[in-house]
């Protein structure tokens, strides 16, 4: 392998010029790590790059030595926003020039498309982010994340917190779907997430948010039993939500959390993640994960209390104003 690798400079080719199977190997060593590093069965997204792919129906690019493919990455378009879904080198060719390679092919395949105007992309599995110079730099923000992991014993509960007398914890039910994209625009205004994931900074784009994290596997399977939304007893407003999903039999993924400005850091929060805590143990989780941006340590410090420690980190990279 080696001597093919002096040999031969890899070759980036369309996603939509492999043929079906072709893949396989490279999305199952990827599904491996994914299960190795996170916990996160990964099969289920894999095999819808495998069905779009059979269908040449995916927009990407396939990195291939010696007619192997070994590593990938592809996009989707939604209206004038390209969003990188997943970038991933075979583990022996992993290197910050091959990741970069990679990165600037499909930038420059979606900005072949004259109408995008912003690029967003959260890539787990890329490993040297930073190490080289990103393509187009000069329209580039980049912002820490980290991937936490909290572990649920046989048994696990937290206590009841400061708010548990105030509000009522209610089960998610799509009938308060307005209500809670109402409440994460407003949750997100002026917030740096609000940066990274642009569907926070309205209501018809909170809405789509929901919309997609309950129908698709791209953060795990949605989790309705952990899925909980706070009501002020008082008033009977929403006070704050927590989404939830199952990322493998024994792992479940907190997708969304937030609050009301007004009630930020009087307890709301700790008495969602709780309920989401008990729902996973209760279903036998063993482990319980949920990414967040490094800045916002107020919500780091609440996850810490909880049990929750990082990881790993990676990059939230956008690209904004072409």
């Amino acid at each position: 392998m080696a001597a093919a690798w002096d040999a031969y400079a890899p070759e980036i080719v369309d996603l939509r010029q492999i043929k079906p199977g072709e893949l396989d190997p490279l999305l199952d060593e990827e599904a491996e790590l994914w299960q190795r590093h996170l916990d996160w069965d990964f099969t289920s997204a894999a095999a819808l790059v495998r069905k779009f792919t059979a269908m040449q129906a995916l927009h990407g690019s396939v990195m291939m030595l010696n007619r192997v493919p070994i590593g990938y990455a592809y996009f989707v378009i939604d209206e004038r926003k390209g969003i990188i879904g997943d970038l991933f080198v075979s583990e022996p060719y992993t290197s910050a020039a091959n990741e970069t390679l990679l990165l600037s092919s499909v930038m420059d395949k979606m900005l072949s498309f004259n109408y995008i105007r912003r690029v967003e992309s959260q890539l787990l599995m890329m490993r040297y982010q930073r190490r080289i110079p990103p393509p187009f730099a000069d329209s580039l923000q980049i912002y820490d994340r980290n991937f936490m992991v909290a572990d649920l014993p046989r048994g696990h509960s937290l206590p009841p917190g400061r708010a548990a007398a105030k509000v009522n914890i209610l089960g998610w039910n799509i009938k308060y779907q307005e209500d809670v994209s109402r409440l994460i625009s407003a949750a997100y205004r002026g917030h740096v997430d609000s940066n990274i994931n642009d569907q926070y900074r309205s209501i018809s784009g909170a809405r789509k948010f929901l919309m997609n994290i309950v129908q698709y596997p791209g953060c795990g399977s949605f989790f309705q039993p952990a899925s909980w939304i706070a009501w002020d007893r008082a008033t009977g407003r929403i006070l704050g939500v927590s989404m939830a999903s199952l990322v493998s039999p024994t792992t479940g993924h907190i997708t969304q959390i937030c609050v009301m400005p007004n009630v930020k850091g009087g307890g709301v929060g700790y008495e969602l993640i709780r309920s989401s805590l008990q729902s996973f143990a209760e279903h036998g989780c063993k482990k319980a994960t949920l990414t967040v941006t490094s800045i916002n340590q107020d919500a780091i410090r609440l996850y810490q209390k909880v049990g929750f420690r990082t990881l790993r980190q990676f990059s939230a990279m956008v690209w904004d104003g072409f």
